[in-house]
């Protein structure tokens, strides 16, 4: 995968939420996260390097791009944290303002012909047949008209944190699902099984408020 584009953007975006959350939430001093962000951002630009590019189609690019910042800026922490903190971690340095709008935005969207169209070609496309950092999903509709699931059978971020080794700490970016839903304020996100906690697949639900 191409640093210039979405990688280096995403780093402009998030990197210093990244950077500032080492002090509030893993109580790092500014100097140390200050360092912990320098040294992350080599590994960063690593991590890209040896991934593919995705499909055009494909709409799961992001997701593996957040997921190789958040395991470079892990590998260049001092210490290992601890799941529920990395969790809490990764959940404040992603909902900066401007992805708080985002989610805000794009719940206007939900439940819309265009946002199913949307899933169902995801379902259909089955891209992680041809590349393992990406996703495979199921859609299924609730039939009785309280929304709808992707059911994941395959997960791109499960393959990478295994290959950085730390899948152990997986469950800390499955649980941004529920953080974004909630800023959509639209949806109430319910889950049952994910893979990284040895589950069947991961089952993203999605009800609407109401």
């Amino acid at each position: 995968m191409r640093w210039m584009g979405m990688p280096m953007a995403m780093w402009a975006v998030f990197a210093r939420s990244f950077q500032t959350q080492l002090t509030a939430v893993l109580g790092y001093d500014a100097a140390t996260a200050k360092q912990i962000t320098k040294s992350a951002k080599p590994k960063y630009k690593e991590i890209i390097a040896k991934l593919p590019e995705f499909e055009k189609a494909d709409r799961f690019k992001m997701n593996i791009v957040n997921c190789a910042m958040l395991g470079a800026f892990i590998l260049s922490m001092p210490e290992r944290p601890e799941a529920d903190r990395l969790t809490d971690y990764y959940a404040r340095s992603m909902m900066t303002k401007p992805m708080q709008w985002f989610c805000r935005k794009s719940g206007k969207s939900k439940f819309t012909a265009k946002d199913i169209a949307a899933m169902k070609a995801t379902a259909a496309l089955k891209a992680a047949d041809r590349n393992p950092y990406s996703w495979n999903m199921d859609f299924y509709e609730y039939p009785d008209g309280s929304g709808y699931e992707g059911r994941f059978t395959k997960c791109g971020i499960c393959v990478l944190m295994k290959e950085l080794g730390l899948y152990d700490l997986t469950p800390a970016l499955c649980h941004l699902d529920y953080t974004m839903s909630e800023a959509g304020g639209v949806t109430k996100f319910v889950r049952q099984y994910t893979l990284a906690s040895g589950g069947p697949y991961c089952d993203c639900g999605y009800k609407k408020k109401g």
